[in-house]
Order: structure tokens, then C-alpha cells, then sequence
């Protein structure tokens, strides 16, 4: 039997089980996943679509600047919902001198004006807070990280670019098509030394590689989720975001009410079941007895191996992996896994690390201790990090000894910060191998510049298996093979640690309080509104499999000019595309020539060749990927393109809903084109759309475009951009969100 099962017909839960079943849409709204999110629709129409009003949102503070500073200039005066503002990303203050400790008093200062909440930095990492004082059983929450999921609280949560968010801040809604419900059915039992990572790993193993999850949403049910509990339930749910799933919900029991009672909100939990008979339109299998100790090989969690699959015939395995890695880097630097195994034929690795959303909590942890207590890690290469996910599970493991037995093993333990997940602490040095129980193993992920000839490799693996290779002093160990005893601890939660630091302030708004806003923190430049024509130039051509948000606009320390627009887009592509910026400029400057009643020469010949004209015409830069927007929800990853006089992005399918809607919201014509034509364009080559704002406002969504090469020669190309909403149309073709606001649409 395998760990995981796919079904991809429809079924129904039946006396507890999947039963085979026709399709049966009606039946669909037996789901958990429905019966949430008509609760939360507002102004239900029978168009297929839904139009969502969520209950609390929460940000970092990558996104939050970006986020307020829109609803800012959008015309909002408070927080219509709890709004949470964490500092757990750039908590590292030593990028860019103030500018990050400046972002953090801006958060306080907004928190204050308009009535939010405001953690402090290494308080707490964004999902775990939201896990302790927001989650609630039927409640829908909104979050400005792709990771944003608490489907085993029995919260429908949902990770966004900050455009959807701002929407919300300005009492609007989330529209999306009514989705497809994947029932996933876990049964079994765990074995020993195996973690919630390793069903995660095995699960986006299964699912990712075809997308037969992607933007639907995964339902939780089964005999096996009984005898889970709450940090083991978290760590598979989390990492639901790596399917490119659109959120997760999960039947509700005692040990969830057991974890509101604790956290100290009863009144938060409720029984939350599908009913009888419930559709689902596919069904995947968790066998957990099946479960073996995984490892999910760069540069994608979806690369998932059983650690004794490795052991057995590591060259053959790591030569595969170091060729698509390299392949990927595009010569830049060349990584060498093999490197990696050690005379012995064992695979070393030279770092460990165990934090944030997904490892540090309190279990992970804990188990973890068991397996180095009275252990060394040794004095050689390997060493050892642990970052609690908040300061109630920091407290806890201190007062409960864990901390103890780990710094005494040679661990060294931190604050709670998420840096180690994308690229900002950490970094292991070059072509080394590092093990994460984090949540994501991109490129330049782990803080490597492969501009630079720097590049490392994150493999992720759950806190068990990571301890077990610590004690082993670096030689890849499966938990499962070590010979170990779970010490029964309870995780107490103390929320004074919070009342003492935290501001708690919605409802309170208080609109006399400044804004304080340091030289860095600038407002968003103006966008220009397109013109009927879209004349665009291919400043980026990506022929890779999928582009992530992170190839887009790099994480890390770039990410610590977050709040000036125009600092960061000089980041666009950087570690993918190095030459985007530049011509993304050049193209910019021809519309700006244009808008000043000049046609630069370059351009006049240009709509010479396509027989065009430079009346109603935009003049901007495109990128083109097969599939692009994988990953982080970033809202830069767009919002870069569109500083730079971005106005299209062109590609077979977009990767995640959330890019495109980064997109959308960014006024980037999010175009697709049919998977069987290749695209055999060039950077500086030009596509020219004509009629495409008028088009899309008229409902229309197929466009003949025309593109010039540099040789001259004209050819034709079918591009499409469909399903938008009547609000997408709008805020598309008026140039931005912002601009959609500000012309005077989307009042409540």
C-alpha cells in the first residue's frame, strides 16, 4: 500500500468512508468547505461566482507597509476587522540601516491610527500568532503570507497578494469561482519517529507535480485524524499551501476544543463535520501507518524521497537533483550535491535548522529533544538551530527543561523569526547541504547569491529526522531508525507574555495619532491608466517548467526596501533575469516620451512594421514564463513589474490564483496562450494587443496580437485573459487597484 492515494472521480463520505459517486454539485454543499464560505458571502448571486467577506487578517511586515499605504490612498479611515501586523520577517535590523526597525514603527503608529493589532518583532512568527488569537472554528481568515492556513482550527484561511487585502480594508470582497473540495481521508496510525513534515513532504510529493489540487480546496476527515494532535494536525496543514491548493479545512474534535480551551477562547470552538453524503470532486488517501521518514530534495518541497530511498543509492539520486537545479540556474554557479557524500558513501549534511510556521512548535521541538538528550552534535561542520514559533511555546520549552537538554546537545536556540524560510538567517555556507523543518527549499531560499557564484541547498525534513542526523553529527539518519523515547509533555499556553508586549487595538481606532514614517517609507508611485492599445516589449523570456514568486523579486535582504516601491523594483528578476530592470526602464521611457507628445524613433518604427498607431497606445514592458507565480504571495512580485512600466505578463497558466490576482490588482493584463504553441520570442522583441482595455471591459476574451521580432518579421499570436470579474475588468483597465478607487469605484 502506498502513503498516498489519488482518486481523481468524484466521491461521497458515506458512513464515514468515500463511496464512488457521479458528479453531484448539490451534494457539494454538505461540505465544511461550503457551508464556511456561503456563510461568508456577501450579496450571493447564481453566476458561479462567490464574494468573500472575511472574518480577521493578518500581515508581516514584508506586506504590511505596502498593504496600509494602498488602503491609505484608497480612502480608508479605520480597521473594519481585526487586523494583525507581525514583525517576524525583516526582524534582522541590519540591512539598510533604520529601515526595517523604521517599517516596525510604522506598523505600531498604523496599528494605533486605524485600530489594529501589532506584535512586536520576535514575538511571534505571523501563523502561530494567528494560530493562539485568531483562529476560530467556522471562521474564514485573510493573510498576506501564501502560508496562511488553518484548516485543523477549523478556520478556512487563505494566503493573498496585499491588493486583496487592501479590498477588504475598504470593506470589498474576494471573489473567486466556486471551487472544487478535494476530500483528503487519512487513516492509520503514526508510526514512531515519524512527523507531521514527513506526511506533508509526502503529501505535496503526491499532488503537487500534476496539479491536481491546484486552487481547490482540501477537506480533512478520516479515522486517522482522531489520535493527531493540534502540532502534529498543523504541520501537514500548513504546508497544504505547497499543493497550490486554495485553502484546507478539517473535521473538528475534543483535541481541538481541548486547544481553544487552552489558548483561552472556549467560546471559539464548535463541531465542524461534513454531513452525510457530501461531494467531493476528487479524493487523495493519507495512509498514515504507510508513512516513512522523508526528505524533499531542492528546489521544491514536491521533490520528496524516503531518507532510506537516499541512503540506498545517494549518487544516482543527488546526480539527478544537482542536473535540474543546474539546469535551473542557468550557469550562473554550478551546484554540486555530490560533494555531499562523504567517503563513507553516506550523505553529509553541514546545518540543521527547525523553525518557524511549520517546525517550531512545541511538539517538534520537544521530540526533538528527546532524540539529542544526552547527545552531541559534535564539533565538526554539522551545527544545529531552533527557533520557537512564539514566545508562549519559547517560555514553555524553558520552563519545561527542552531548551536545556538541547543547548547541552550543542543546539543553539533563537528567537522567534522566520528568517531562516526565506533567505534572511542562516545562510549555510557555499555547496553545502542544510536540513529545514521549514516550509520551503526554492533557489536563493536558504540566502545563497548565485549572482555572485554563491549557491547552497536546502533539503527539507521533519524536526525528528533532523535531530536523529544531529546526533549522528551530520550523516543523513532517518527518526525512525534511532532508538528513542517520547517524553509525554503538555504544551501550557501563556498569553501573558502577549498582553505585556502586544498592542491590542481594533475597535479603538485612534485617528488623531501620526503616522510615523521613516525615510524609506514612500507612497506608491502614480500609475499610468492604459490606453486602448497595448504595445509591450519582452524584457524577461523564461522557458523554465514553473517561475516562483521569489525568481520574481527576490526574498531576503532585498526584501528590506519593502516600503519603497521604486528601491525594491531595481531587485525585479535580479537573481533570474539580470538585464529586466534595464530594459523594463527603456521601455517605461517610451511611454513617458509618448505621454509628453514625443514618439521616440525606436517606437515609430515599431508601430511602422505592425501597420499601427501611437494614438490609444500604451507603450510598457511583458514578461513572458510557462507558469509563473509559484510560491509566496508576495504582492511585489507584481507590483516590481508595474513600477518598472510593467503591463502584461504572458504565459501558458498561471501557477497560483493568488500571482494572478497580484496581477490583476497591479493592472498587469494577466494574458494566456494555448499550451500547445511555442514561444519562441526573444527579449526585446514587441506585442502589440489592440483593443485590449475596451475588449475586456466589453466581456471579450480572446485577442488577436501581433508580435514583431528583431529580425522584423510580424507574426500572429492568440493570447486570452478569462474569468475576470466585473470589479477585475475595471481595476485592470483603470491601471490598479489604487487608480479603481480613486476614479470612484468599489464604494461599499
Amino acid at each position: 500500500m502506498a502513503m498516498i492515494e489519488k482518486c481523481s472521480s468524484g466521491v461521497k463520505l458515506v458512513k464515514g468512508a468515500p463511496v464512488s459517486s457521479p458528479k453531484d454539485l448539490k451534494s457539494r454543499e454538505k461540505t465544511m468547505a461550503y457551508k464556511i464560505l456561503r456563510a461568508h458571502e456577501k450579496n450571493h448571486k447564481d453566476d458561479g461566482m462567490m464574494r468573500i467577506k472575511y472574518d480577521a487578517m493578518i500581515s508581516h511586515d514584508i506586506t504590511y507597509v505596502g498593504i496600509i499605504q494602498t488602503a491609505r490612498a484608497s480612502g480608508m479611515t479605520e480597521f473594519p476587522i481585526p487586523y494583525a501586523l507581525t514583525n517576524c520577517h525583516n526582524s534582522l535590523c541590519a540591512v539598510g540601516g533604520t529601515i526595517n526597525e523604521d517599517d516596525h514603527a510604522f506598523g505600531l503608529s498604523a496599528a494605533r491610527k486605524y485600530g489594529g493589532i501589532y506584535v512586536p518583532a520576535n514575538q511571534a512568527v505571523i501563523h502561530q500568532f494567528a494560530r493562539e488569537k485568531l483562529a476560530g472554528c467556522g471562521k474564514m481568515v485573510l493573510g498576506s503570507d501564501s502560508h496562511t492556513r488553518y484548516g485543523c482550527y477549523g478556520t478556512m484561511a487563505v494566503g493573498e497578494g496585499g491588493g486583496e487585502l487592501a479590498k477588504q480594508l475598504l470593506n470589498n470582497t474576494w471573489d473567486i469561482e466556486e471551487p472544487e473540495v478535494v476530500l483528503v481521508y487519512v487513516d492509520g496510525n503514526v508510526p514512531h519517529g515519524i512527523g507531521p513534515h514527513d506526511v506533508a513532504i509526502a503529501l505535496v510529493g503526491a499532488t503537487f507535480p500534476d496539479g491536481s489540487v491546484k486552487n481547490k480546496v482540501l477537506e480533512f476527515a478520516g479515522p486517522g485524524i482522531r489520535d493527531l494532535s493540534m502540532d502534529f494536525r498543523i504541520g501537514v496543514d500548513v504546508m497544504t499551501t505547497e499543493t497550490s491548493c486554495l485553502s484546507s479545512i478539517w473535521i473538528t474534535d475534543d483535541e481541538v476544543k481541548r486547544y481553544f480551551e487552552n489558548v483561552g477562547r472556549p467560546e471559539d470552538f464548535r463541531v465542524l463535520a461534513p454531513e452525510e453524503g457530501a461531494y467531493y470532486d476528487s479524493c487523495v488517501t493519507i495512509h498514515l501507518d504507510e508513512m516513512e521518514s522523508m526528505i524533499a530534495l531542492p528546489f521544491h518541497p514536491s521533490k520528496a524521497y524516503t531518507i532510506h530511498e537516499l541512503q540506498a543509492d545517494p549518487e544516482t539520486i543527488l546526480r539527478r537533483i544537482q542536473e535540474e537545479c543546474n539546469a535551473s540556474l542557468n550557469g550562473k554557479v554550478t551546484m554540486d550535491l555530490l560533494s555531499c557524500i562523504g567517503a563513507d558513501g553516506k550523505v553529509h549534511c553541514d546545518q540543521g535548522v527547525i523553525a518557524g510556521c511549520a517546525g517550531g512548535m512545541f511538539e517538534n521541538i520537544s521530540e526533538a529533544a528527546d532524540i539529542l538528550k544526552n547527545q552531541s552534535i559534535g564539533n565538526g561542520y554539522f551545527d544545529l538551530s531552533v527557533y520557537p514559533s512564539s514566545t508562549p511555546i519559547n517560555l514553555a520549552v524553558m520552563e519545561q527543561g527542552i531548551s536545556a537538554d538541547l543547548t547541552l546537545a550543542g543546539a543553539v536556540m533563537k528567537p522567534c523569526f522566520c528568517g531562516p524560510c526565506f533567505g534572511a538567517g542562516d545562510t549555510p555556507a557555499n555547496n553545502t547541504l542544510s536540513i529545514r523543518h521549514t516550509t520551503r527549499n526554492f533557489a536563493n531560499r536558504e540566502g545563497s547569491k548565485p549572482g555572485n557564484g554563491q549557491i547552497a541547498a536546502v533539503a527539507l525534513m521533519d524536526a525528528r529526522s533532523i535531530a536523529a542526523t544531529a546526533a549522528n553529527k551530520g550523516v543523513l539518519t532517518a527518526a525512525t531508525d534511532m532508538d528513542y523515547e517520547v517524553t509525554a509533555r503538555t504544551y501550557h499556553y501563556d498569553d501573558s507574555v502577549y498582553q505585556k508586549r502586544c498592542y491590542f487595538g481594533f475597535g479603538h481606532p485612534l485617528p488623531e495619532e501620526p503616522l510615523r514614517l521613516g525615510p524609506n517609507i514612500r507612497d506608491w508611485p502614480k500609475m499610468p491608466k492604459p490606453k486602448d492599445n497595448l504595445l509591450v516589449q519582452l524584457c524577461a523570456v523564461i522557458h523554465d517548467e514553473v517561475t516562483t514568486t521569489d525568481e520574481l523579486i527576490p526574498s531576503g535582504e532585498t526584501s528590506s526596501y519593502r516600503s519603497n516601491p521604486i528601491a525594491l523594483s531595481e531587485f525585479a528578476l535580479s537573481r533570474r533575469v539580470p538585464d529586466y530592470v534595464e530594459r523594463s526602464k527603456k521601455a517605461r521611457s517610451y511611454e513617458e516620451a509618448l505621454e509628453a507628445g514625443e514618439t521616440p524613433a525606436d517606437v515609430a518604427a515599431v508601430l511602422d512594421a505592425l501597420q499601427a498607431s501611437a494614438s490609444d497606445t500604451t507603450v510598457g514592458s511583458c514578461v513572458f514564463s510557462h507558469k509563473p507565480g509559484d510560491g509566496s504571495a508576495r504582492e511585489q512580485a507584481a507590483s516590481c513589474q508595474k513600477v518598472l512600466g510593467g503591463f502584461a505578463n504572458i504565459c501558458y497558466e498561471y501557477a497560483t490564483k493568488r500571482y494572478r490576482s497580484n496581477c490583476l490588482n497591479w493592472g498587469i493584463v494577466p494574458f494566456t496562450m494555448d499550451k500547445d504553441v511555442p514561444f519562441e520570442q526573444q527579449p526585446g522583441d514587441w506585442v502589440y494587443i489592440p483593443g485590449v482595455i475596451s475588449g475586456i471591459l466589453q466581456g471579450q476574451e480572446t485577442f488577436d496580437a501581433k508580435i514583431l521580432s528583431a529580425d522584423g518579421t510580424v507574426s500572429d499570436l492568440k493570447l486570452y485573459v478569462t474569468g475576470l470579474s466585473e470589479e477585475e475588468k475595471r481595476i485592470v483597465t483603470e491601471g490598479c487597484l489604487m487608480n479603481y478607487y480613486a476614479a470612484g469605484y468599489g464604494a461599499d
